[in-house]
């Protein structure tokens, strides 16, 4: 199953109700990625670092995945400063490194680790199951809902399935490599995951239907928001509304 590490925990970020962490979160992440400013992106860094604070996460754990995405942002300095024109800050044979690439780039980091620390702290630290009975609450399309959930359900099946190909392929005797017989092999694999993630969904579809699923999850939980809920609620609204300030209010002066 998919780890839910950053659910376990007993601090004021997981006791809220997840309807309004889910709000919070994506309104706060479209103002981040529509921001522009540093200073927005710096506060916006620091608010997301005080929630995750808040968390009590296990540092390992967290380190690990920000280092993991912080790897692959690490692309965008070796690509953008290179790639985007403007004001030439220093050249290296055919290369000329660009300070608006160096602002693009900088920009993408502040945004992206902002973005990731915020639903780190507001999101993960709610259960799968609570966040899709939030996502139905919330009047999400009920296919999305059910899509979600059953991916949650089903995704660990497929990388048995994975795991299963590749180790027969392996006592074949395969041995990966740069040639056509490598990438045909692994299109076979791929086909023949597809084709027994067909025949499982089908059957799983079965077994639903035979339990007279009706398209829809029922559940034990009650979501109720309490005063605790609604001043946190409105804390987190006027943190992404105070972000938006920052951004936008030096715009409008004459």
């Amino acid at each position: 199953m998919i780890s839910e590490l950053y659910a376990v925990g007993n601090s004021c970020i997981h006791r809220l109700d997840p309807r309004p962490k889910i709000i919070v979160a994506t309104a706060y992440a479209f103002m981040v990625a529509s921001a522009s400013r540093f200073s927005t992106l710096g506060s916006a860094l620091l608010i997301s670092s005080i929630l995750l604070v808040l968390t009590r996460l296990p540092f390992p754990a967290l380190a690990k995945r920000i280092l993991l995405v912080n790897g692959f942002i690490g692309l965008f300095w070796l690509i953008l400063p290179w790639s985007v024109a403007g004001s030439p800050v220093a050249e290296i044979g055919f290369l000329t490194l660009s300070c608006e690439g160096i602002l693009l780039a900088a920009r993408l980091t502040l945004k992206s680790n902002a973005i990731l620390l915020a639903f780190i702290a507001l999101v993960a630290t709610s259960s799968i199951t609570s966040i899709g009975r939030a996502m139905h609450l919330l009047r999400l399309p009920a296919k999305l809902v059910q899509l979600f959930l059953l991916t949650y359900r089903y995704i660990f099946v497929l990388e048995a399935e994975y795991g299963r190909l590749r180790r027969a392929a392996l006592v074949r005797s395969f041995a990966p490599r740069t040639n056509i017989h490598t990438y045909r092999t692994f299109a076979y694999l791929a086909g023949m995951l597809f084709v027994r993630a067909a025949a499982r969904a089908d059957r799983v579809s079965q077994a639903m239907r035979c339990r007279a699923f009706q398209g829809k999850f029922y559940t034990l939980y009650e979501f109720a928001l309490t005063p605790y809920d609604k001043i946190w609620a409105a804390a987190l609204g006027a943190t992404v509304f105070l972000i938006g300030m920052i951004e936008w209010i030096p715009l409008l002066r004459p």
